[in-house]
């Protein structure tokens, strides 16, 4: 038998017994395992009796890794028993304990978060319907036209807006040249606005060769500290000049560029690309939003220490991926002109969204008992295709045969949860959106 008491809302305290049988079971199994390490006077290693060794060494000297699985083994029973769910690992504390008597413990348990759902049926949506102008058309057109550009030289005249440069610089505050505003043979586009305001513009009318002095002034809300607000010089010296030649938008571009003849085909092409992007647009949103709506519809209660705990991984993970790549959490705070603690903050407001989205939908998925159909299986398999490589038909329908199926079982689940949200949901238009 246990008990269980409630210490606050998603945390509880559990009372169990180890019974004297598996506690004594599980200190013979530690004592055959590495009883031979204690050494006592007139024994040869490992044939002293338990109870002798632990006189000399101390009740606890038994108390390793096979008494940690009974003492589990107990918390689950008790766990079944008053059929809860614990979200993370249990704290034990073993209150008392004998070989006549067994041990007692306690355990704390923060428990996976109480939700009650709100509609999640019917949703009103109101989307908007995306169009495809000439605008994009030719916006498209262009990004094509930068692709096949070249860069051309330039050495008979000075730098204009618009051309790639390629300088040193150096910068100074007070006459004391700071840290991370220094670099060598730096290739940038002018006027692409990629450092500080005014920077860009007074390197034009530089010639190659040349060496300028480039004052500034930090903004206010400057990334770095010790900058902001701070006026500052940059000593710059330029080195190579040159341009992007674009190609001439025509029938020539549109048949060496495309399997088009023309451009007007080649357009047409763009706008049915771009139609068919729009619907995914369009579907994506309504998609987005009734989630959304439904999972603010509900009402859920998340432990802080759950939160914590998942904040915490991530924080940890992201500290090794940068670490990977030399980078300390300080240098990608700075970079991202943020502080360690902001990102903690925000780290924590994301695991709080994160576990409240998952919980709703669990809930929905156990209250509509829902199980995937094909056609589940099917989006969870191209979803996965598409972020894959050297995926083709061939290999999808290998990926949905049914002894292939259980590695997608979690996703075409979840596609199973959006199927019903989006089919229940009411979708009104909204003005259309270039």
């Amino acid at each position: 038998m246990s008990e269980i008491t409630t210490i606050e809302t998603g945390k509880v305290k559990l009372t169990f017994t180890l019974s004297a049988e598996d506690y004594v079971k599980a200190l013979t199994a530690c004592y055959h395992r590495i009883g031979s390490k204690y050494e006592m006077p007139g024994f040869r290693r490992g044939k002293a009796p338990r109870a002798m060794i632990e006189k000399a060494y101390g009740p606890a000297a038994f108390w390793d890794k096979e008494l940690d699985m009974a003492v589990e083994k107990a918390c689950a029973e008790a766990v079944a028993e008053h059929k809860i769910l614990p979200a993370l690992a249990p704290e034990y504390s073993i209150l008392s304990f004998s070989e006549t008597d067994g041990c007692e413990i306690e355990a704390t348990l923060v428990l996976e978060p109480a939700c009650e759902l709100g509609d999640y049926k019917g949703i009103e949506v109101p989307v908007k319907e995306y169009n495809v102008t000439d605008e994009a058309v030719d916006k498209e057109l262009d990004k094509r036209r930068h692709e096949q550009a070249r860069q051309v030289s330039v050495d008979d005249r000075p730098l204009e807006l618009g051309d790639t440069a390629v300088f040193d610089f150096a910068g100074f505050v007070d006459g004391v040249q700071f840290e991370g505003g220094t670099a060598e043979k730096y290739s940038m586009v002018i006027g692409s606005h990629q450092f500080i305001p005014g920077f860009e513009e007074q390197m034009v009318g530089m010639k190659i060769g040349e060496e300028r002095d480039v004052n500034v002034t930090f903004p206010e809300d400057y990334q770095a500290e010790n900058l902001k607000g701070k006026p500052a010089v940059f000593k710059v010296k330029l080195h190579e000049l040159s341009y992007e030649q674009l190609p001439e938008l025509d029938d020539e571009f549109a048949s060496e560029t495309s399997e088009f003849e023309t451009l007007d085909e080649l357009k047409d092409s763009i706008r049915k690309e771009l139609a068919v992007q729009a619907e995914k647009d369009r579907e994506l949103a309504v998609e987005s939003a009734v989630i959304q709506k439904v999972i603010d519809n509900a009402k859920v209660e998340i432990h802080k220490e759950l939160v914590d705990a998942e904040a915490h991984a991530e924080m940890h993970n992201l500290e090794h991926q940068l670490a990977d790549i030399g980078l300390k959490m300080e240098d990608y705070a700075n970079y991202m002109g943020t502080t360690v603690e902001d990102l903690h903050e925000r780290y924590h407001h994301m695991a709080e969204d994160q576990i409240k989205a998952r919980t709703v939908i669990q809930a929905i998925i156990d209250k509509e008992k829902l199980e995937p159909a094909d056609q589940d299986y099917e989006k969870a398999v191209r979803n996965y295709a598409e972020r894959s490589e050297g995926w083709d038909e061939e290999k999808i329908a290998k990926e949905l045969l049914p002894e292939n199926r259980m590695k997608y079982a979690q996703s075409a689940l979840y596609e199973a949860f959006v199927r019903l949200v989006k089919d229940n949901a009411v979708i009104t238009k909204k003005e259309e959106e270039k």
